[in-house]
């Protein structure tokens, strides 16, 4: 009896063994358990492998990988970059999965180093800066800082992950003042490619410093990023919808705070003329942030007058807008981007084509369950010269000769079916508002914000001459292998210019 019950529990650790065998662990996987980081591995079949596929804000990102790789520590991260290096494996680096376009955060069949467990801020009263992992989300990181009364200049929308937006420049609520996000970060904890772990700062590894202000994924892993902590308590703000036709007046309300930001550096707007679902209609949404805290400044005078369909606009502080300002997930995502002169003749026509688009859009959606974005930013030259006074990036801003507006144009849809029909009417409409504003007199500038950029463009290369000539250099110096070009596919690759 005693035997029968013995040899049943052997069998029984026997088949738990089994099934945690690295046999069970997929090939391409099989150098990550000889680093030691089995326990770290997660493959199709683990429960925690469907939560992580499905945490990607976009549905286009979702692509299965061969296994995820969820590090603890940096330690882990330096162990696994050797050992996919190594094995020539490729592989993927997600942070807070926001990167909406397949292969940029993510790889079929490959392995993706999954960051969320560098999700911790901490505040530093002494220095006035905060260390945030990369795996945080702007939301969370605002709530642990406003128990401070303090921010970073990071992002606005409170889903997006903190190392992409980083690495691809970042524009927030601060820029007015403080230059783009990337401008505010004081040093990055990096891991290369050979698996050496560094400090980049304006003291220590300077190129590499400046390199990763608007560089991407291209030069290595950053593990923790540290940013000036700016106070914070109260600010005026949240959305306002208002009805389509008063599209041409508020083109040139945006084109009026455009020219304006200088005078008014901390009040803040996004102007998005939008297909939603709720409405079945194209509204005019804005987004209005005064991070003073000044209530109805005279910087949105203009906008205020208009006639308002509902609005969410309050005292309250940038955590809290951080949750209510959210694009919705689970779709199927196209954006693409430009930037041109800050002219309401070009701002008009891109109203004009979305319009078109939309009709398009309802021909093989006719239940209108798609989201679309015509949404226009203010570009001023100000913000390069922040970026200038700030130390400088990479991304060459500063060489624009004036004010712009940052074009998003973006679909949303339910299906990748949908996806397949979108993606090209998108891509036909910003070509037609880049090829209107380069008949204008100075109508196109040159730079193209990553961030907001498709698969088809080439950010990097809008950089400027000088700039592509650093990131190439600082590529060669710190991965002469080309680890982050031929083995990380995803993003925007120096390689490629």
């Amino acid at each position: 009896m005693h035997f029968t019950h013995l040899l049943l529990s052997f069998c029984s650790v026997a088949s738990t063994m089994a099934a945690i065998t690295p046999r069970q662990i997929p090939s391409k996987a099989k150098c990550l358990l000889d680093a030691g980081l089995g326990e770290a591995v997660l493959v199709r079949g683990d429960p925690q492998y469907a939560e992580r596929e499905a945490s990607y804000w976009s549905n286009s990102a979702r692509l299965s990988p061969a296994a995820i790789l969820r590090p603890r520590n940096t330690k882990e991260v330096a162990l696994a970059v050797k050992a996919l290096a190594a094995a020539k494996q490729p592989f993927a680096v997600r942070s807070g999965g926001h990167t909406n376009w397949a292969g940029s955060n993510n790889i079929a069949g490959g392995i993706t180093i999954d960051l969320g467990f560098f999700n911790t801020t901490t505040y530093n009263a002494a220095t006035e800066t905060a260390d945030i992992g990369p795996g945080s989300r702007w939301r969370d990181v605002y709530s642990e800082l406003i128990k401070h009364k303090r921010a970073v200049a990071g992002g606005r929308e409170g889903n997006v992950g903190v190392a992409g937006l980083l690495l691809g420049g970042g524009n927030t609520f601060f820029t007015a003042r403080r230059g783009f996000a990337c401008d505010n970060v004081v040093a990055y904890e990096v891991v290369l490619a050979d698996g050496r772990i560094v400090t980049a700062s304006k003291t220590s590894y300077p190129d590499l410093f400046v390199a990763l202000k608007g560089g991407s994924n291209n030069f290595g892993i950053v593990t923790k990023f540290t940013m000036t902590a700016i106070p914070s308590d109260k600010v005026w703000g949240g959305m306002a919808f208002l009805p389509k036709d008063i599209a041409p007046q508020a083109v040139d309300a945006v084109v009026s705070f455009t020219n304006n930001v200088a005078n008014d550096p901390d009040s803040n707007l996004v102007a998005i003329f939008t297909h939603m679902p709720d409405f079945k209609d194209i509204v005019v949404a804005t987004l209005y942030a005064n991070m003073a805290g000044v209530e109805k400044p005279a910087a949105y005078k203009e906008w205020l007058a208009f006639p308002e369909i509902m609005n969410t606009v309050k005292n309250t502080t940038i955590a809290e807008m951080a949750f209510e300002y959210n694009i919705p997930a689970n779709l199927h995502d196209i954006w693409f981007t430009l930037s041109f002169k800050n002219d309401a003749r070009i701002l008009n026509k891109a109203v004009e084509l979305h319009v078109k688009l939309v009709e398009d859009l309802k021909a093989f959606i006719p239940e209108q369950t798609f989201t679309t974005q015509c949404l226009f930013q203010p570009l001023p030259t100000v913000f390069g010269k922040n970026s200038v006074a700030a130390g400088g990036n990479i991304m060459g801003v500063e060489r624009q000769k004036s004010n712009g507006v940052l074009f998003l144009a973006t679909a949303m849809v339910q299906t990748p079916e949908q996806e397949k029909k979108a993606y090209p009417l998108v891509k036909t409409w910003v070509e037609e508002v880049k090829k209107f504003a380069a008949t204008i007199d100075g109508g196109l500038q040159e730079w193209t914000y990553l961030n907001y950029a498709d698969k088809s463009q080439n950010p990097l290369k809008s950089y400027g001459p000088e700039n592509i000539r650093k990131l190439k250099a600082t590529a060669a110096k710190y991965d002469p292998q080309g680890v982050f070009q031929k083995l990380v596919p995803g993003g925007f690759k120096v390689s490629n210019l």
